[in-house]
């Protein structure tokens, strides 16, 4: 296996520039629309970023054990060449559109991606607000690694898929040229994916192209100025909130369940899940049994 190069370690001089050249951009050219910048949003994106380089490393550990075995028992393997390189890359965007999907529609899970959501800022420090329970991403990548590409493989891909993520996420940045606009994520379709309303929620999941996103039916354009957040946001700036705050959620509705039924709905469900009241369900079974 060829050593490959971690892109995230060597882009993180080129983040810290284009960072402080949007913070001045921001300042000559104010735009009074735009959600811009400020500095408790920023730092606490900033120190979620830090805080994900370490979980991350932790979290390595058990994943790359379990890759490794499933690398071992698989008679296939794909070789690095610079075209199956650029055919991982592809597979592995299609496997990250897959799971960013997941992560928005069932709750366990959005509970670890909602961190990068919780920002009412757009701008380039909020793509390093990263969360630091990333361990529910690893069993969308197994099929990669059952075909037989190789760990350290998938990890330089996930990392190419992440470093060209930090730009789109900018309102600096009008619409690009048609093309681009059609085949690859750019800032606009990341705006509408990070909006709060309700026309752009759960759409645009494309990590490098759109065009998942077009095959599947989770295409919107940007038609209006997105308002950045969640539906309901949180009113925090401390990280350890904004890594938990979900999970505390769960924790607090399952508690409160009525039955084993809807604590499986708490969990698995969409994060705006909530069972129906007792009257209507039992009003529902009496149509259905007539």
């Amino acid at each position: 296996m060829p050593n490959l190069p971690d892109v995230v370690v060597w882009s993180i001089p080129a983040f810290v520039l284009l960072t402080v050249v949007e913070v001045i951009s921001v300042r000559l050219h104010p735009d009074e629309d735009a959600a811009g910048y400020e500095t408790k949003d920023a730092t606490t994106s900033v120190t979620m970023g830090l805080g994900s380089l370490f979980f991350d490393f932790l979290w390595k550990i058990p994943i790359v054990a379990i890759y490794t075995a499933v690398y071992e028992l698989t008679p296939l393997r794909v070789p690095v060449l610079w075209w199956t390189v650029a055919l991982m890359l592809l597979a592995q965007d299609f496997f990250y559109y897959w799971s960013h999907r997941g992560h928005h529609v069932i709750r366990i899970l959005w509970a670890c991606h909602v961190v990068h959501h919780s920002s009412r800022k757009f701008n380039l420090t909020t793509a390093l607000r990263q969360p630091w329970t990333s361990l529910t991403v690893w069993p969308f990548y197994v099929p990669l690694i059952a075909l037989g590409v190789h760990p350290a493989a998938l990890a330089f891909c996930s990392s190419a898929n992440l470093v060209y993520q930090f730009w789109i996420h900018t309102e600096r940045i009008d619409k690009m040229p048609r093309w681009f606009e059609f085949v690859l994520n750019t800032p606009s379709h990341h705006r509408v994916h990070h909006a709060s309303q309700g026309g752009y929620l759960d759409r645009n999941f494309g990590g490098i192209l759109i065009v998942w996103d077009r095959l599947f039916g989770s295409f919107v354009a940007e038609t209006e100025r997105p308002v950045y957040g969640l539906t309901k946001n949180i009113d925090t700036y401390n990280p350890l909130k904004v890594a938990t705050h979900e999970y505390v959620a769960i924790a607090r509705d399952l508690r409160a369940a009525r039955g084993w039924r809807e604590r499986a709905g708490r969990v698995f469900r969409g994060p705006g899940w909530t069972p129906a009241p007792p009257a209507a369900s039992e009003a529902a079974e009496k149509t259905v049994a007539a």
